[in-house]
């Protein structure tokens, strides 16, 4: 069975790399970079950034892996996404659908970040949690609007793949700067003000907003609909892109939603553990971030780039084939750590990570944006991403328990290890389903062609 594209399936020819390369030079694709930016930037200050100024100040590991169900906004976004798809945002509605929803979203998530600074931990984890959660909801909602644009704002498929990697490397640029610089910052400055500091970029993302062009190819496709506020208009916005999803890819698409469910658990579940490990560890908060901003961008960008380079040469498929293999080898190696909890190994281990969660983040995005229909962009990538993040958001709230559990019989280094490697065969059963996805793929084209 073919993969269905966004867009016009009429036989064109193929760029050049040449011609590739001079397509870096459009505007939107640095729009589209500082939105990537924007969209990675509060992703891990609610999660594992957040979870290592928390195991600072002294929560429990159990503690920290319940609060990181804040997370949840990101898999439950999909309920809200119609929203996003077919109303415009009261007052900043001028700007365009799209646009509007992101600067609305930008401001809330600013604000969050500076309420979680001023409340501390000194004023409680409910406290703090709020603002988190209010944090975590507008970046997802963000998301929604950010997604469905850089799939619109594409003329072709070509450019799909080449707004998903401006998009990524945005992306895996603010999660260094959460993952790392914030860090450093918070060594000399303290976790408050760093947050402040993260609130102020956000700017970036509402500079890039400002100076996005709405686009205009999905209006065509929303103009043909029934209104909104009539019982056919919200049936088909609750209930059409569903439909369009099963109708388009029919069997194979159940199988593609489990597939899509399991494919970053390697990545999801001990994310909150991340930072305590190396706080227990003994690492200093220098040499994580200085690690990470150093090997890890580099091994991100390699990632990014191999990842795409795949999609092209290999396809899809076997492109989240290897993005798989290389997750679970990337988790399950932070294993080696506590055998070894040296620099050296570390910065080894984060290399591998690095590259594998770029990898599989390009591979995982240019699949899920390939299933997707003009008119229901919105929707349907929400409900794909939302698929992805469901069970990994659920499971990673019990990876504090899961270390503290198996504390008593492997000490806290070694239950650390025992969870990292478990989590990384979590591999296994997604890359079952990508092989019979193959398969289905292959038995569908054959049947295409005997027809």
């Amino acid at each position: 069975m073919s993969e269905a594209v966004p867009v016009a399936t009429a036989p064109r020819r193929r760029r050049t790399a040449l011609e590739v390369l001079r397509e870096l030079r459009q505007p939107k694709v640095a729009v589209m970079l500082a939105l990537g930016f924007s969209s990675g930037l509060p992703f891990l200050l609610t999660a594992n950034t957040f979870g290592y100024w928390l195991r600072d100040a002294g929560t429990s590991l159990i503690a920290i892996g319940f609060i990181s169900w804040v997370g949840f906004a990101y898999a439950f976004k999909v309920y809200w996404s119609p929203l996003v798809d077919r109303i415009d945002v009261p007052l900043l509605g001028r700007l365009g659908r799209r646009r509007g929803w992101m600067l609305l979203c930008q401001i809330l998530v600013a604000i969050g970040l500076l309420g979680m600074a001023l409340v501390g931990t000194e004023g409680g984890l409910a406290a703090i949690g709020a603002f988190a959660l209010l944090t975590a909801f507008a970046s997802a909602t963000q998301d929604i609007a950010i997604d469905a644009w850089r799939i619109e704002a594409a003329a072709d498929a070509d450019e799909v793949g080449l707004m998903t990697s401006a998009a990524q490397v945005g992306y895996r640029m603010a999660l260094l700067v959460t993952d790392a610089l914030i860090i450093a910052a918070a060594a000399r400055v303290g976790w408050p003000l760093s947050y402040v500091g993260m609130a102020v970029l956000m700017t970036l993302g509402i500079v890039a907003t400002l100076f996005a062009v709405e686009p205009a190819r999905a209006d065509t496709v929303l103009h043909q609909k029934a209104p909104l506020w009539t019982a056919q208009g919200l049936l088909d916005a609750i209930v059409g892109p569903f439909v369009d999803f099963f109708a388009k890819h029919k069997g194979a698409g159940l199988l593609m939603l489990l597939m899509v469910a399991l494919y970053r658990l390697p990545d999801f579940v001990m994310g909150p553990m991340y930072n305590p490990y190396y706080h227990d560890l003994g690492l200093s908060k220098d040499t994580v971030a200085w690690v990470r901003g150093s090997f890890g961008l580099v091994a991100t960008f390699a990632g990014i780039a191999a990842g795409g380079i795949s999609a092209v040469r290999l396809g899809l498929l076997p492109t989240l084939v290897a993005g798989l293999v290389f997750e679970g080898f990337g988790t399950a190696a932070f294993a080696l750590l506590a055998v070894h909890p040296d620099a050296t190994v570390f910065a080894s281990v984060m290399t591998l990570d690095a590259f594998a969660q770029a990898f599989a983040g390009v591979a995982l995005v240019t699949y899920m944006s390939s299933l997707t229909s003009l008119g229901y962009t919105a929707t349907q990538y929400a409900m794909l991403s939302s698929t992805y993040a469901l069970l990994g958001k659920f499971l990673k709230g019990f990876s504090g328990a899961t270390v503290d559990a198996l504390t008593p019989t492997h000490g806290l280094l070694g239950a650390y290890a025992t969870a990292f490697v478990a989590t990384g065969l979590t591999a296994i059963p997604p890359l079952l389903l990508l092989l019979v996805l193959w398969r289905v793929q292959h038995l569908g084209r054959k049947n295409t062609v005997s027809a």
